[in-house]
């Protein structure tokens, strides 16, 4: 069974599901060295990488997974979510977004709307993220967003290519 979230509307962005009919869209960013640069995935080399990914979307109810489509266009430029985790009681917040399109809020947009979803929809207690230390920007979103420093540690690419220095925020919400 799929659970798939519901729409969402911002200013600039609609928040949907994420098809199999957007892998090619996805290819602009995933494929990107700049944009998979830090993320957990390695760079895509075809559009056809994206279809595991997919595949394995909408699973769980409370894994919120979103590609954002800016309006202006009707494109889709980048996607993200929330993703519970039981064993900690907290949600794990993640995004990536197309390279011409950073620089214009969009992470923090779409990621502010997406808290507001699942705050109304499930318990939220607590919400986390990672960034790799010199991925300032992304520290920034998460600064926007309210959360604030942790701690340092590490992550790894899925494939093990890399390990990166990184910053875990957080924050708690009442």
């Amino acid at each position: 069974m799929k659970y798939y979230p519901q729409v969402l509307e911002t200013e600039r962005l609609i928040l949907r599901p994420i098809t199999p009919d957007d892998k090619h869209a996805i290819f602009k960013w995933a494929g990107d060295p700049e944009v998979s640069k830090f993320m957990i995935y390695p760079n895509y080399t075809s559009p056809d990488d994206a279809d595991l990914w997919i595949e394995g979307l909408y699973g769980k109810e409370t894994d919120l997974d979103y590609g954002f489509v800016w309006k202006e266009t009707g494109e889709l430029i980048g996607s993200g979510g929330l993703y519970y985790r039981p064993e900690n009681d907290t949600w794990r917040l993640g995004y990536n977004i197309r390279r011409d399109m950073w620089g214009r809020g969009i992470a923090t947009e779409a990621c502010r709307k997406i808290i507001e979803y699942a705050r109304g929809r499930f318990t939220v207690r607590r919400i986390e993220s990672t960034f790799a230390e010199e991925n300032l920007r992304s520290g920034r979103v998460m600064e926007k967003l309210g959360m604030t420093y942790m701690n340092d540690g590490t992550y790894s690419k899925i494939d093990g290519s890399a390990t990166f220095r990184s910053r875990n925020y957080g924050m708690d919400i009442k």
